[in-house]
């Protein structure tokens, strides 16, 4: 009864495209918080690491992840 590794499922594009727009929503959803007035300071916090790769995307790409599921 030891410790035995957890296998890990390889995404397949489809996925990867799902968790990296879920990822984006949820960075824009942060980013773009505001702090309440008198209720809590303005400590809002996002992932730098994924505003670094937004500010290096492509528009169209970007615009196509924001968009995700929308038609």
């Amino acid at each position: 009864m030891g410790l035995e590794p957890v296998k890990r499922k390889h995404l397949n594009a489809e996925e990867k495209h799902a968790l990296k727009a879920a990822n984006l929503q949820r960075f824009v959803q942060e980013y773009g918080r505001k702090a309440q007035k008198g209720i809590e300071p303005n400590d809002r916090r996002y992932e730098r690491e994924i505003e670094k790769v937004v500010t290096r995307m492509k528009p169209d790409e970007l615009d196509k992840l924001l968009r995700d599921g929308e038609e």
